[in-house]
Parts: structure tokens; C-alpha cells; sequence
């Protein structure tokens, strides 16, 4: 969830939210095959998770905050479906975290008290990985606060990732490229204005954003492996009014901030792109926060060349 999700969770507007579940399914996940449907974690609680095609290594798709999997499996008309399309030349699986609407229905995944953190994140996803049997090392393609989520998943679990997409992925260094009164105003903006939708749905997914990066700083630094950054270049700069008049932002926020977070995002994915040697910055994309959907050809590729590089044996990507 980095400063453009921030912006992008503040406009979204609340919906209704349905009752209902997915019904849960039951082939082998560890022998392959498609799936879509619940897997039973320990405790009695519930994941959905879907998985796709066959190879390795499998790529896991970590969506970005309050996204589910149909962020992911769904597509624009006339734009290419990333997991449909990493499908073709490997296994790929993503899925719902806690509070996750789908449309106007709640999360397929059992609720959990909120706010979280990318801890708690990382737990869900480990025990999920577990339990569906789904073969390591694997890649991890993390969009927005599932980059943060999907960075602090591999250096808590080093030897179950071993290639890395990351997709405008928010960071700690968007808090440090900020001053304190910057990063406060930076927080409303990420936190989003939830008034209607917590009314509706008690359950939505509500992120820790400081309590998150605190984490990830604590961690043990990421281990070398293939790494693409995927960046924005779509300028917020300034926000415009009539989101603010509209009341899709609050009253309060300066209407030039999009400048205080396009600089200060650009410093955060510039850092990322340095964790581990020879990763590859891709900066031109064209698009704005959900490079998935606006520039999906780009995020197929992306991972492409990491699968690439690991069934070959290389650190790198390719150039």
C-alpha cells in the first residue's frame, strides 16, 4: 500500500457489502491442477486461495491492500490477465487475506481482528503455503502493501522465496523520504476514509502501516535472488479539489500533496531497487498505481524473466 494505494484507497468510494462464502473444494493442491476454493488452516480457520498451470518454480501473487485474488484473476477489456497468462508457463497461485471484499461481498477468507500488520500477513501466508502443499522455493509477485508483505515474507522465510516481482510496492522508505508532519498527513491518505464501509462490513482490512515498516526494519535484510521493481510514473501531483469538495478526501489535505508523495515515493522505490545486486528498476511504465491492470504486459514479463532466470540458474534478471 505505498503513497499511491494511499491515494488510490482514499478515493475509492464504499459499497455495499453482500453475505456469503465460497464453498470449499477439495482437490490435491500439491499435485496441481486448478483450484479455487477455501483450505482448512489450523484452528479451524479459512483461506481462499486460488492456483493455476504447472512448473517451477510457482509464483505467488500477494495482492495489495483491501484487494482480494480477483485483482488479480479478473482483467480491463481488452488488457491481458496476469495470472491467467503466468498460467501458461508456470504454477501460479494468489489469494484473499482477512477482510478483503470481493465486489460487494466480503473477504472468501475467514475475518480476523483488525487492524493487522505485514506480520501478520506474513504468518497467514505461511500457513497457507503450508498447508496447501504448495512447493518451495517460490517466486512472490507483491503489489502495493503486498510488496511490503511479500518483502518481509522472504526475510522471515529465506529459503521459501527465491525470486521477487514487486509492484509499486509501498515501503518503509515512503515514511523516511517524509517529514513527520508530511508522513501524518501521508497517513490519512493511506488509511483511507472508512466511515461507511466499517458500518457496512466491521471485518475490512485495515493496515498498520508504522507498526508494518517497524517490522520490515527489524528484519534480517533480504537475501540475494532475482528482483524486479516495478514503479509508477503517473504523477499524483497536485491531488484535485473536486476529490476533496466530493469529500473522497479530506477537507484538511493540502490540494498540492501529490507533489509531497510523488517525490517522496520515488526516493522509497529507488531504495528498493537497491536490496540486492543486480535488480532491475523498471521506471517507464506508463501507468499509474495498479501497473497490473493498466500495464499488465509488463508485470507478464516482469515475472517471466524471474521464472527465467531461476530455471537457468542465474541471481539476476535479464537485461
Amino acid at each position: 500500500m505505498p503513497s499511491r494505494e494511499a491515494c488510490l484507497i482514499s478515493l475509492r468510494r464504499s459499497v455495499p457489502i453482500l453475505l456469503g462464502f465460497a464453498v470449499p473444494l477439495a482437490p490435491a493442491l500439491a499435485q496441481g491442477g486448478d483450484f479455487a476454493g477455501i483450505v482448512d488452516l489450523d484452528g479451524g480457520r479459512k483461506m481462499h486461495l486460488e492456483c493455476r498451470g504447472k512448473g517451477s518454480p510457482a509464483v505467488i501473487i500477494v495482492p495489495g491492500a483491501r484487494a482480494s485474488a480477483a485483482d488479480w484473476t479478473s482483467s480491463e477489456p481488452g488488457k491481458a490477465n496476469v495470472f491467467s497468462a503466468v498460467a501458461g508457463f508456470t504454477r501460479v497461485c494468489t489469494y484473499d487475506r482477512p477482510g478483503t471484499p470481493v465486489g460487494e461481498a466480503p473477504s472468501r477468507s475467514a475475518p480476523v481482528s483488525q487492524p493487522v500488520s505485514a506480520r501478520q500477513a506474513v504468518a497467514d501466508l505461511h500457513e497457507l503455503v503450508s498447508a496447501a502443499g504448495i512447493a518451495t522455493p517460490f517466486v512472490v509477485a507483491g503489489h502495493s502493501y503486498g510488496g511490503l508483505v511479500s518483502r518481509l515474507y522472504a526475510m522471515t522465510h529465506p529459503g521459501a522465496v527465491n525470486g521477487m516481482v514487486l509492484v509499486d510496492a509501498l515501503s518503509e522508505g515512503l515514511r523516511a523520504a517524509q517529514t513527520p508532519r508530511e508522513w501524518a498527513i501521508q497517513r490519512v491518505l493511506l488509511d483511507g476514509d472508512l466511515t461507511e464501509a466499517l458500518k457496512i462490513y466491521p471485518a475490512i482490512e485495515r493496515v498498520d502501516a508504522d507498526l508494518s515498516f517497524d517490522q520490515v526494519l527489524a528484519a534480517t535484510p533480504l537475501r540475494p535472488m532475482p528482483l524486479i521493481v516495478l514503479s509508477a510514473d503517473r504523477p499524483w501531483g497536485p491531488l484535485i479539489p473536486g476529490l476533496i469538495a466530493d469529500r473522497r478526501l479530506p477537507p484538511d489535505i493540502p490540494s498540492d500533496f501529490g507533489y509531497v508523495t510523488d517525490r517522496a515515493q520515488k526516493q522509497a522505490q529507488t531504495k528498493l531497487a537497491a536490496l540486492v545486486p543486480g535488480a532491475k528498476h523498471i521506471t517507464n511504465t506508463g501507468s499509474g498505481h495498479d501497473i497490473h491492470k493498466e500495464r499488465p504486459e509488463l508485470v507478464i514479463d516482469s515475472i517471466r524473466n524471474i521464472v527465467d532466470a531461476l530455471r537457468t540458474g542465474k541471481l539476476r534478471p535479464a537485461p
